[in-house]
């Protein structure tokens, strides 16, 4: 009898644990997907008294990275101070009123942590990875090289020497070079057309009060977010800022730095050198800012046109129509969409690296893939580019770095973080009449930007680059 009771014990059991269908195990997947992202941690944000921005994101992860975004950059410049935000950032780990050079790198050292910056158009960060339990010790680095640089004379000429050789080094970046020459062409006359190293002649003569007043006029607590994203709370974050940025000072001294409209010229730029090997191109074209609801129309265009490069091993059967057409020609070293978002505008476009003498075919495919998009995508290629976008938004978030990155960039110019399941629902939710209307919106009968630098002699004229944003349509 007992024995009966087992075996019917086990089969109940049994068919709790029966596999399930093909479509019940397809429905559990997309629905375990969709409640990974309403369950990721909240960002939480919070303002201190004087509008300094604090924002973190729980993470179980066993390093954190915590780091300070500042609203200010080359945009904030002018013509003679242009260079004055990068000097800047090379200054800062070089000693403080409260610390040597020898003593942060000593500190920095013993710790195990791994300091990076950077400065751009619209924004400067200094962030760390640490282990979480030397929060306190990293908070109080980043704000001592921002709030108290000693800025010795000394080392500001050694540095300048640095800078200078950084400059002639970057010539040989020739990406680098290229995306000069577009917002130098796309946005002249304007704050954006520049550099964000500045020019020789600039680094030569900043000095120590021109970097003085660039902290003074531009560090200001509105203007600043602590950002972390680890095993931490962030209450204890929050404590960290009241204790160490306080007393940054939240209103202007003196002129009060304004954004000016960036007007944008379709036009071009072309610097010929025959020496190179390949020529490095970049077409774009004016698009919305960062607060716009079309940048999610715009970034599975992006996706649609693609990237790829010669060491890629998919090519001949891609479903990539662009990729297809240049794949048998062999003479495309790589290409690249991108989308650049500034705060009142962008440039949306393609960045392509290849033989000169093909360039006129490749422009011609390019374009006609821009203008497939505002009339002849096809729901399957809607369908595909969907998939791609939200597994690379879920992978360019799979570490603290990159979370952390991701927060400062969005509080510093939203004052909060859109949560990727707002982002995945503002994707999935995206209709093909949609994506083409945006498409058309910016692209179609639009004036491109266009930079080029290296033997581009068989490059087609402006006139016909021009010609070739629009089809008629009957």
């Amino acid at each position: 009898m007992s024995a009966m009771n087992i075996l019917k014990i086990s089969s109940a059991f049994s068919s709790l644990f029966r596999p399930c269908s093909v479509r019940s195990a397809h429905q559990l997947s997309r629905a375990t997907y969709a409640q990974t992202l309403l369950n990721l941690p909240e960002t939480q944000v919070t303002v201190l008294e004087n509008g300094f921005k604090v924002a973190s994101e729980y993470s179980d992860s066993p390093s954190a990275t915590v780091g300070l975004w500042i609203d200010a950059g080359s945009r904030y410049e002018t013509d003679t101070t242009n260079g004055v935000a990068n000097f800047f950032q090379h200054m800062a780990f070089k000693g403080t009123n409260n610390r040597t050079q020898k003593d942060l790198e000593n500190e920095v050292a013993n710790i195990g942590a791994q300091i990076q910056s950077y400065t751009d158009r619209e924004e400067t960060a200094f962030y760390a990875r640490c282990l979480p339990r030397d929060l306190n010790k990293v908070v109080d680095i980043l704000a001592d090289v921002v709030t108290n640089s000693k800025l010795d004379d000394h080392q500001i000429e050694e540095e300048r020497n640095v800078i200078l050789r950084r400059l002639n080094e970057a010539e040989s970046d020739h990406r680098l070079v290229t995306f000069d020459y577009l917002h130098l062409t796309a946005y002249q006359g304007t704050p954006l057309g520049r550099t964000v190293l500045g020019p020789t002649d600039n680094i030569k003569k900043i000095s120590k009060e021109d970097l003085k007043f660039y902290v003074r006029n531009n560090f200001l607590a509105p203007r600043m977010a602590l950002v972390g994203s680890g095993d931490f709370k962030h209450d204890e974050l929050v404590k960290l800022a009241q204790k160490y940025f306080n007393s940054v000072p939240h209103t202007y001294t003196t002129e009060i730095p304004v954004i000016k409209p960036c007007r944008y010229t379709g036009s071009e730029i072309r610097d010929r050198d025959d020496w190179l090997p390949f020529a490095h191109v970049a077409v774009a074209v004016d698009t919305c800012g960062h607060d716009s609801p079309d940048i999610y129309a715009l970034m599975l265009a992006k996706t649609i046109v693609g990237n790829w490069d010669k060491t890629f091993q998919n090519g001949a059967h891609t479903v990539n129509k662009l990729i297809h057409n240049i794949y048998k020609e062999k003479r495309c070293h790589s290409f690249e969409s991108f989308h650049t978002l500034y705060r009142d505008t962008g440039l949306w476009g393609c960045y392509f690296v290849m033989d000169g003498l093909v360039l006129d075919d490749f422009m011609f495919n390019l374009q006609n893939e821009w203008m497939r998009l505002c009339f002849a995508i096809t729901e399957m290629d809607l369908q595909i580019a969907k998939n791609m976008l939200r597994t690379d938004l879920i992978e360019k978030l799979s570490g603290t770095t990159q979370t952390c990155a991701d927060i400062g960039r969005q509080v510093l110019h939203y004052g909060k973080r859109t949560p990727l399941s707002e982002v995945d629902e503002h994707i999935q939710s995206m209709t093909l009449k949609q994506l083409r209307a945006v498409c058309a919106k910016y692209l179609h009968d639009r004036c491109p930007a266009v930079a080029a630098y290296g033997p581009v002699e068989g490059m087609r004229d402006y006139n016909i680059v021009r010609a070739n944003m629009y089809w008629i349509r009957v």
